[in-house]
């Protein structure tokens, strides 16, 4: 038997070295680390044979994993990108929350759970994770266009509605009686607390880390962002009884606005991700594979819920919206999963007793299911953009892309990308060039793996132009989607074929 004095040291050393394991064989098979995490969590759980770690100890640092990342989504919060798509991300992620929420709830009812823990369970599965949603977008090469954009838009709206069901939760089931008064001081607290931090916080708490920063001791301006994180956190929760996360996003903001923001950032990476880390193994100890066996039903219902049900309703939501076809199938694909802000919030619901460890359970296991499945749905958009054609709602031209300037005249305004174009005209016989991808293009839906141009007509692909934005060197599953500009390599005769499979003439018809 461990001496007690030892188990939070062994908890926390399994801990990291089962995630270090679970991480890195999840990447490997091309799924998010996070997986690995919550799996690492569920083979040190009591629920599994061998190493037992102490969840108690566990859940006490992982209280900081939440701190840490609601701190990082604070400081990296930005009004001026929120205000670019707000037009998609606003309406529709409010109204894909409520749509979703009341599903839940409408299907916890008809399992027979209490109103509470269907509203527990509804707002889960109504928020996706931002983890999940960044890594498929860089893998796909998605992020910075402008359907990424409005991707992480929507999700960080939906990180802001957490902060705020996170600090109404406690006043809404905290096993009280519930009345407008109850809540009405819940609200002024969060509004003190938020006036403070804003108004006085805003200017303090910069020029303090400016005044250590010029000290220019680096552990002690590490230590200053790590107790600012913490002290802040902590100080919300305690005196204006609002939740840890609620001070932790806040203190972000404020320090997000400052001209330290990005030394700062750069201090708290490792502990949020070291912390991040505790935190999903301490999630993944709390499953229970035997409830999941013996709720396969149920885990199957929230599952299909969550990736079919959730991209459905996305897609028919953007269709009021003014979302191209191609944004469209981007967002629904990053919101067919649930991470880290559902198990923050089923969490909670456990902590106020509205919600059972078996409830939460089947919540966690629709969580692995569909974070497991979601690299298979971005892989399937061209596929589904043809199907997408075929309905009249989806196929009007204003579902289109915006139109891209034709590839010889289009502006490569970066320096470096002529610095490429002469170095490449300027070897014998090899020649660049940059061709559209058009909507009669036998290509169009293909991944450049399967285009195989290298094969078929001996180019190569050395970028891809995709709303504005170069990506060099693009991955073998990457599609080629109409309004795409391929940068290719090769001789006259090859780019000439090339073009021919890309751009060919548009036939007239007879």
């Amino acid at each position: 038997m461990m001496h007690h004095d030892l188990l939070l040291l062994a908890t926390f050393t399994m801990a990291i070295l089962t995630a270090f394991f679970g991480g890195w064989l999840a990447r490997k098979l091309g799924f998010p680390t996070l997986l690995g995490y919550l799996l690492a969590g569920m083979a040190i759980g009591p629920f599994t044979p061998g190493f037992v770690g102490d969840i108690n100890d566990i859940s006490q640092l992982a209280e900081m994993g939440v701190i840490f990342m609601m701190f990082g989504v604070g400081l990296h919060f930005s009004l001026r990108d929120l205000w670019a798509v707000r037009r998609v991300a606003l309406p529709g992620a409010v109204f894909q929350m409520l749509i979703t929420t009341g599903i839940g709830v409408l299907l916890a009812q008809a399992w027979g759970w209490s109103l509470q823990a269907g509203l527990v369970l509804g707002l889960a599965l109504s928020i996706a994770s931002t983890v999940v949603l960044l890594r498929a977008l860089t893998d796909n090469d998605l992020l910075r266009t402008r359907h990424g954009k409005v991707a992480v838009g929507w999700l960080v709206l939906e990180d802001l509605a957490t902060v705020a069901i996170l600090v109404l939760l406690p006043v809404l089931m905290g096993g009280g009686e519930v009345s407008l008064a109850n809540i009405g001081l819940a609200i002024l607290k969060t509004v003190i607390f938020v006036a403070l931090i804003m108004l006085v916080g805003a200017r303090l708490l910069p020029w303090l880390l400016t005044q250590i920063a010029q000290t220019r001791s680096r552990e002690l301006f590490t230590l200053a962002v790590v107790a600012l994180a913490l002290g802040t956190a902590f100080a919300a929760a305690e005196l204006f009884g609002v939740s840890l996360a609620l001070g932790a996003f806040l203190a972000g903001v404020v320090i997000g606005e400052s001209e330290i923001s990005h030394e700062v950032g750069e201090e708290v990476v490792p502990f949020r991700e070291i912390f991040a880390v505790l935190f999903f193994v301490s999630v993944g100890m709390l499953v229970n594979p035997a409830v999941i066996v013996a709720n396969a039903g149920q885990v199957i219902v929230l599952s299909v819920l969550i990736i079919v049900g959730k991209s459905v309703i996305t897609l028919l939501l953007t269709v009021f919206l003014p979302a191209s076809r191609m944004t469209a199938l981007v967002v629904a694909a990053g919101l067919s999963q649930i991470g880290e802000f559902s198990f923050i919030v089923g969490q909670s619901g456990i902590a106020l007793g509205v919600l059972s460890q078996d409830q939460y359970s089947l919540i966690l296991a629709g969580a692995l299911i569909s974070i497991i499945v979601n690299p298979l749905m971005f892989r399937s958009i061209p596929l589904a953009e043809k199907f997408l054609l075929r309905l009249p709602i989806f196929s009007h031209p204003s579902r289109d892309e915006p139109a891209v300037a034709p590839a010889d005249t289009a502006p490569l305004a970066p320096i470096y990308h002529r610095a490429l174009d002469q170095l490449l005209i300027a070897a014998q016989g090899i020649e660049i060039a940059w061709i559209p991808v058009s909507s009669h293009s036998p290509l169009r839906g293909s991944t450049i793996a399967h285009s195989n141009l290298r094969a078929t007509v001996g180019t190569s692909i050395i970028a891809l132009m995709r709303d504005g934005a170069v990506v060099p060197n693009p991955k073998s599953h990457t599609p080629l989607l109409e309004g795409d500009i391929v940068g290719l390599i090769g001789n006259p005769q090859e780019l000439e074929a090339a073009r021919q499979l890309l751009n060919p003439p548009e036939l007239l018809p007879v």
